[in-house]
């Protein structure tokens, strides 16, 4: 199974067992075996006939506006349910003590990789201060006591960490601070795309767990989202997303040329659109050998194994630590 990109504007229907994608120039039959998860960037018809197809067959919808910004998700009826996981995750929010113990862990786990992506290229300017910093708000995360001071904390370490772009990025970029609504220069443009193939990526996997998407710890849960896939995207956006948007910049497969501005918005040009995804989809099939597990697994598994360590921690099987990369 694997997941489908669709940029074109066209028709998307069932026949069989099949889903069909019709554009002008041609007709194309996608398997729904093969389908893991289906992204949206064209303008497409769908009729409730597919829709029912494909959440009968538990695919996740992405769906993105003109822009490239993900606007929502169509998610299917969960079918693992699992009523202790869902109480359990409800009370460790509802507890002000748990609720923050699981909230550190995110943000540590954010912060290290802002550590470990600059070491990568600590021969580019990057002084020994910067870590020195970012080590302090590392360690500065357990003494915070509630969650808008632990996300202060978070946002700081990622203001200096996004300060050393310039030193990291081979091309002359402008990227003073992040802006993301709307992004107002190719770095925000590009940030902001890529952390939306996160989220979702996240998203995606928590649908195959029993975790609820909507009880979160870091972010608040509200309406119209799907918070813990905001929280445990803050562990991956730096060693999937950063890191892919690294690469392409420094070997100029994404240059200026790939975007467009209108107004206020700078976005991706649909040829940049598919340059970004096809290096992340290689970034999620990168495998590595886990240090548990004693074998080679994906990225994109290491999202679930994440997943599957918290529903311990929620289940009192095993204390929750957020994945660290060391390389």
């Amino acid at each position: 199974m694997r997941n489908y990109y669709i940029f074109k504007s066209g028709r998307l229907s069932r026949k069989d067992n099949s889903i069909m994608f019709e554009t002008q120039e041609e007709f194309k039959s996608i398997p729904v075996n093969d389908i893991d998860s289906l992204y949206i960037f064209g303008e497409v018809d769908i009729n409730t006939k597919a829709l029912n197809f494909l959440a009968q067959k538990g695919i996740v919808v992405h769906i993105f506006n003109y822009y490239g910004w993900w606007t929502g998700s169509l998610y299917p009826r969960e079918e693992l349910l699992a009523g202790e996981v869902v109480i359990r995750q409800a009370e460790h929010y509802l507890d002000r003590n748990k609720r923050i113990e699981i909230a550190r862990e995110f943000v540590k786990g954010a912060i290290h990789g802002f550590v470990y992506n600059l070491k990568r290229y600590k021969h580019k300017d990057i002084g020994k201060e910067i870590f020195q910093q970012l080590d302090n708000y590392l360690n500065l995360v357990n003494e915070q006591e509630d969650i808008p001071s632990l996300m202060g904390i978070e946002g700081n370490a990622r203001d200096l960490y996004y300060d050393m772009f310039p030193n990291i990025i081979r091309q002359d970029i402008e990227f003073d601070k992040r802006v993301k609504r709307p992004p107002n220069n190719i770095m925000n443009a590009l940030i902001s795309f890529v952390n939306s193939l996160v989220y979702t990526a996240v998203l995606k996997e928590i649908y195959r767990t029993q975790l609820n998407p909507t009880i979160s710890y870091l972010h608040e849960p509200s309406y119209r989202r799907f918070s813990l896939a905001l929280d445990v995207a803050e562990i991956f956006k730096p060693i999937y997303g950063d890191r892919t948007i690294f690469d392409l910049l420094n070997n100029r497969s994404i240059t200026e040329d790939h975007f467009d501005k209108d107004l206020n918005y700078c976005y991706l040009k649909e040829t940049g659109r598919k340059i970004v995804v096809k290096a992340f989809e290689e970034k999620l099939n990168t495998t590595i050998k886990h240090k548990k597990l004693k074998r080679n697994v994906s990225y994109e598994r290491i999202i679930r194994l994440e997943l599957y360590k918290l529903i311990k921690h929620l289940l009192g099987e095993e204390v929750y630590k957020s994945f660290r990369i060391w390389w």
